[in-house]
């Protein structure tokens, strides 16, 4: 069986030449990488109307659409959940989604980060039926959701809506694979019972799995010394029932050959390695004190432009080395130099938590953080 129609290219975290400036794109590099994708027998994009700071469709449609055949590529949008007004407005962005990337309909559609947080919405101003409409109309070929939430939640909008969704999206890992905020598992059950195929977004849960801590490096390359530690997460995600396709935000050649050659060839984790990964779970939850994503979307609207995930980061570095704090530190301070709030800066206002696909309690890790960066920073921080 060829699994290059099982992957993927996220573009979330597309390369920039300015590292705190998401619109700053690296053309020339992004459009090797896509260039390298499609060479080696691949076809489909992933991107939405919020990334890089709501011009990601743009740089999609600049250097993917502009440069290839349309039939040889298929390409995923989604309607932003939390922007959309009410029908009439969800009209207005899908034809701007249209223009932005500079096509006729999409291969894919997703209704975006659904969640308890915007499900009423949704139903008030009838997102389903508008997908749907547009399925129909021909500018959608397959009608989905990206989903954020718990199984009972999954499960109630499948019972309801089931004829509006070709497909659902799901946040699948083998870190998450039993976590209490995710439940990937259960989740990629309830889209069985309703026979919804799955996509499935942050295999390697923002790199949380392939910078994995030595230890469990270290078993990875004992059992398969020349297999990448990205490919096992890969294999995990593609190998589970019922999914059709895994994505990968690469920004790489590096990550573009690695992952599209664990495709090319695909081989799902046998016993042996299931056994590996067992492992190799247990040596992450007991190194990661703070489980983000970096997907950032807690940023969004945040009032004192806190830099949550990257301080989420560097905490975890600082707890996965003994608590040493210096070069952190640094780090911490730069972005509060470059005009970031500091952590403690936090008023609680809770619309980071609100956004927050993993469903963190951010408030309470933020004080955490402050209690360790601002305590112990050997840079004076900027007040």
């Amino acid at each position: 069986m060829d699994y290059r129609d099982h992957f993927g290219f996220g573009t979330m975290r597309m390369p920039v030449t300015v590292k705190d400036d998401p619109t700053s794109f690296d053309f020339k590099m992004i459009e090797s990488l896509f260039d390298s994708f499609i060479e080696k027998g691949f076809k489909y994009f992933d991107t939405a109307y919020t990334y890089h700071g709501y011009h990601a469709e743009k740089a999609v449609r600049k250097a993917l659409v502009e440069r290839h055949p349309r039939e040889d590529f298929e390409l995923a949008t989604k309607l932003p959940l939390r922007d959309f007004k009410d029908e009439e407005n969800m009209q207005q962005i899908f034809n701007e989604q249209l223009e932005n990337c500079g096509v006729e309909y999409f291969d894919y559609y997703l209704l975006h980060n659904m969640g308890s947080n915007v499900y009423d919405r949704c139903v008030k101003y009838k997102a389903f039926e508008f997908v749907s409409r547009m399925k129909a109309e021909g500018k959608i070929l397959n009608a989905g959701m990206s989903f954020h939430d718990t199984p009972k939640l999954l499960e109630e909008i499948l019972e309801k809506y089931s004829s509006c969704l070709d497909f659902i999206q799901l946040q699948i890992n083998y870190i998450d694979w039993e976590e209490a905020n995710v439940q990937s598992r259960r989740c990629l059950e309830i889209a069985q019972k309703y026979n919804k195929p799955v996509i499935v977004m942050e295999p390697c849960k923002g790199g949380t799995l392939v910078n994995v801590p030595d230890e469990a490096a270290k078993l990875m390359k004992a059992f398969a010394p020349e297999r990448s530690i990205a490919s096992w997460a890969m294999r995990f995600a593609a190998g589970c029932p019922g999914v059709i396709k895994v994505l990968s935000g690469m920004n790489s050649m590096e990550q573009v050959e690695d992952n599209c050659s664990v495709f090319a060839d695909f081989e799902p984790l046998s016993e042996e390695e299931m056994a590996v990964i067992d492992k190799v779970r247990e040596i992450i939850h007991s190194n990661t004190a703070i489980p983000c994503t970096a997907c950032e979307y807690c940023t969004h609207g945040c009032p004192k432009n806190i830099a949550i995930p990257q301080y989420f980061s560097a905490y975890n570095s600082i707890m996965r080395t003994s608590g040493s704090f210096s070069s952190q530190s640094v780090y911490y301070n730069n972005l509060v130099l470059a005009g970031h709030g500091k952590a403690s800066d936090c008023i609680k206002c809770g619309n980071c938590e609100t956004a927050c696909p993993q469903h963190l309690p951010i408030r309470e890790y933020l004080e955490t953080v402050a209690s360790k960066m601002e305590n112990t920073s050997i840079l004076p921080v900027r007040r």
